[in-house]
């Protein structure tokens, strides 16, 4: 039974559309992850990982899976574990939209929301060490660990990663938001076995420190994080750009008018990150190939991204 349902599953996970967007000095495609099961990219190792966590016996019909995450992870594991009759607990915080609790409280088990900032001014180790403090408690969990399971940057070496290699003859650059490290981590080994020269850049949020910057409060989820994760020690990353909150905001509201594109946080970061990186190179002549991703659409950004209010207080915020 749980195995149909996985395959069921696995059906609607991967293969999604590559999209070009009208540009003057590049050839811009977008690779529209949120096509996938549950609406994001975080459906790759959500499936990767309870897959091969029930194909080794880590999981059981008897265990509960957990889980600490700011939106979509939690979303993509409280849906695949639902269709497989296994419990799943989602530990968040109070930075998760609206429309994201809510889902994890029709789809979720349990959800547990942390109230706690940690030493750097967030919510994510309080977060952890409330998930391992369960996890110590009750033998019968099964921490999914999305900072250090492996199955976490394979699923995107094995799927998305090697979806963009089919898709192209050449490809000059990669532009990939981080949080967890999973996806820059598959995605840019792979794009270097097939592309020696492509160059892989890494975008990350004002305030997250997983490559050494101060931490600093962060009010957008989806990028960034209050750790390094120790997956990206495996990641070929030729370039890190720094993005402003306001950034991510003007990011998605160019996708959005001038590209029809209604996408997340870390999507507009990204966005503006390319923008700005071929602002003044003259590459009319011989456009480069670059590839970014849509990790989500923007409806759970709606209270805040995509609201003139919360705009305005930002500032005042930051």
């Amino acid at each position: 039974m749980i195995q149909n349902s996985l395959n069921n599953i696995f059906n609607y996970v991967g293969n999604t559309p590559l999209y070009q967007l009208q540009c003057d000095n590049i050839n811009l495609f977008a690779k529209l992850e949120y096509f996938n099961f549950t609406g994001s990219i975080k459906d790759r190792p959500a499936f990767q990982i309870i897959f091969d966590a029930l194909s080794n016996g880590q999981i059981t019909t008897n265990s509960t899976v957990i889980e600490s995450s700011s939106g979509n992870f939690a979303v993509a594991l409280a849906t695949i574990c639902s269709c497989i009759k296994i419990k799943f607990i989602a530990v968040i915080d109070p930075n998760i939209s609206s429309s994201y609790e809510n889902i994890l409280k029709l789809i979720a088990y349990k959800v547990i929301k942390v109230d706690k900032l940690d030493e750097t001014g967030g919510y994510l180790l309080t977060r952890i060490d409330t998930v391992k403090s369960i996890c110590r408690d009750d033998p019968g969990m099964f921490w999914t660990n999305q900072y250090e399971n492996p199955n976490n940057y394979l699923s995107y070496y094995n799927g998305l990663g090697l979806e963009i290699c089919n898709s192209f003859e050449t490809l000059d650059y990669a532009f990939i938001g981080v949080s967890t490290g999973g996806t820059i981590t598959g995605i840019s080994i792979r794009l270097k076995e097939r592309f020696p020269n492509i160059k892989v850049i890494a975008v990350d949020v004002e305030g997250s420190v997983i490559f050494g910057g101060k931490a600093k409060k962060r009010f957008i989820s989806g990028i960034g994080a209050s750790i390094t994760s120790p997956l990206l020690k495996k990641a070929l990353i030729d370039q890190v750009m720094y993005v402003t909150h306001q950034d991510i905001i003007e990011g998605c509201e160019v996708l959005l008018h001038d590209h029809m594109i209604f996408a997340g946080g870390s999507t507009g970061a990204v966005y503006s990150a390319i923008t700005k990186y071929f602002a003044d190179k003259n590459t009319v002549t011989n456009k480069p190939n670059v590839i970014f991703l849509c990790t989500d659409k923007g409806n759970a950004y709606l209270d805040s991204i995509y609201s003139t209010e919360w705009n305005k207080n930002l500032s005042d915020r930051l």
